[in-house]
């Protein structure tokens, strides 16, 4: 039994200021010297970043859909050990969901699960009585769902205060804190940049976060919230350790893994960078917007979801490491590319030369490809078996030509195959949690280990003339077995376990 102070910061919507404010109770509560954490219902990175910058450890996802229900408590309770306050901040509404599915990966969901209490933002600029309604209809709406206390955000003067306090003690809604019209400052740097201003702790974002922290600090009532933190009943079950995910064997060698990301935070979830360690390798951190080259000793590099599509410009005009990372993937050593980095390993994206690993190139679309997918992998690569199945999710505006390479990353139900796989190469537009599959990471220390693939004719990724077709290998075997092109003299440990399949449906958001 884990007894670990924690409550959700939802709202009836998005737009409420429910990010505002969970980052700035982080920030708040880390200024008192409290112990905190961040998570992030659903898998967006970018508000996770801003969660761990304020709590001043890494900011996590919590996303059903990802990592499968029965993972969540044991992922909150490893990423919430040793501290005195988590904050899991939800996504969209209390009860919405993006697949249409709230009882599964809802915000309403993951608070029933870790059994914490929710405090429900609601911007009241234009509310009277009706938010006593409003808010005792979310009280009574899930009888699994504890909501603990409201906190009034854009109260328009001390009488509007005192009417929404008054209504809100009607039906015996503690009311947690209230703000003005701005009180909470609009100072988070655009969403466009995603994570990369907490990679690169720029000033910027230390300096919002710092502003959130003391507003939130002089209109909420932290003694109350942290009261209703502490609360929460204890969590039974496991803790998720990556050591114990990923099978506790060690290898004799350490390869050295380049992983994308900056100082303050990495391009995918946390847990991969903790896998990869457990697996056996010496994580090191690169980043394709800075970095002019892959650290020392590198034998393989992953460059998650995380990065945006809007750093186009600055990936293009990093020569240098593109040009060390198209040798890189052309010696035959492993690379894994998620979102972005697709586009990054063609040959241009909107017309800017890019790494030319792969024969593809992208433009940027006019509107926003999301959504979940149940993914197969229909060939054997240093990411996973053939045959292997699990959900990842995707949003994107780049629209890659071709799709997919002879050998596609990817299928699912309902769609076209997409990304390439090629030599050690794995690449597509569709980003994983690790913590689903966490054999993903011995899989890619273990290729690290065995080193470059062999030499092998290049495979066309563009149509061919049918006079000469180039000679193909057999399929694989849907196995954790070693590829059969990689060096018999060190051969890869074998490791029965199936990647997990993580059932959902397919789901398609289509949002301009």
């Amino acid at each position: 039994m884990s007894a670990q102070p924690r409550l959700v910061v939802s709202a009836p919507a998005s737009g409420h200021g429910k990010t505002a404010i969970a980052v700035g109770l982080l920030a708040a509560c880390a200024a008192r010297g409290l112990p905190v954490a961040g998570f992030k219902v659903g898998p967006d990175h970018t508000d996770a970043a801003y969660l761990g910058l304020a709590a001043g450890r890494p900011g996590r996802n919590l996303d059903p859909r990802l990592v499968g229900a029965q993972r969540i408590a044991p992922l909150f309770q490893h990423g919430a050990a040793g501290t005195q306050l988590s904050v899991i901040e939800g996504a969209m509404g209390l009860f919405d969901s993006l697949t249409g599915q709230p009882e599964i990966d809802g915000t309403a969901a993951v608070a029933a699960v870790l059994r914490a209490p929710v405090v429900l933002v609601v911007d009241v600029a234009s509310m009277g009585h009706s938010l006593a309604a409003l808010v005792h209809g979310f009280r009574v709406f899930d009888e699994m769902v504890h909501l603990g206390g409201v906190v009034l955000n854009r109260i328009a003067s001390p009488r509007h205060e005192q009417m929404l306090r008054t209504a809100l003690d009607d039906i015996g809604m503690p009311v947690l804190g209230a703000l003005r019209r701005g009180d909470l400052p609009n100072v988070l740097p655009a969403r466009a940049n995603g994570p990369v201003p907490v990679a690169h702790r720029t000033v910027e974002a230390s300096r919002a976060v710092r502003r959130l922290g003391e507003a939130v600090a002089g209109c909420l009532d932290l003694d109350r919230i942290m009261a209703l933190a502490a609360s929460a009943p204890s969590l039974p079950g496991p803790v998720w350790t990556p050591a114990e995910a990923s099978g506790g064997e060690v290898f004799e060698q350490r390869p050295v893994v380049a992983l994308a990301g900056g100082p303050g935070a990495p391009y995918t979830y946390v847990e991969t960078a903790e896998l990869l360690t457990a697996a056996g390798a010496d994580v090191a951190v690169v980043d394709p917007l800075r970095d002019e080259s892959l650290p020392a000793g590198t034998r393989a590099l992953i460059v998650g979801a995380g990065l945006p599509e809007g750093y186009a410009e600055e990936l293009s005009a990093n020569r240098r490491l593109c040009t060390q990372v198209a040798q890189f993937a052309a010696d035959g050593w492993p690379v894994i590319a998620e979102g972005v980095a697709l586009p990054w390993l063609g040959h241009d994206l909107d017309g800017r030369p890019m790494c030319g690993v792969l024969d593809a190139t992208a433009v940027t679309g006019e509107q926003t490809v999301a959504g979940y997918r149940e993914a197969t992998a229909p060939a054997t690569s240093p990411l996973a078996p053939a045959g292997a199945r699990i959900t990842g999710y995707k949003q994107h505006r780049a629209i890659v030509t071709p799709r997919a390479g002879a050998v596609p990353a990817w299928t699912w139900s309902g769609g076209n195959p997409e990304g390439f796989v090629w030599r050690q190469v794995h690449a597509s537009q569709l980003g994983l949690h690790w913590a689903a599959a966490p054999e993903i990471a011995k899989r890619v220390v273990s290729a690290a280990i065995a080193g470059p693939a062999p030499l092998l004719p290049p495979i066309p990724l563009r149509p061919m003339p049918p006079m000469s077709p180039p000679p193909m290998a057999p399929p694989m075997s849907a196995s954790m077995a070693p590829q059969k092109s990689q060096a018999p003299s060190q051969p890869r440990p074998h490791n029965p376990a199936q990647p997990v399949l993580n059932l959902s449906d397919t789901v398609d958001i289509t949002t301009s």
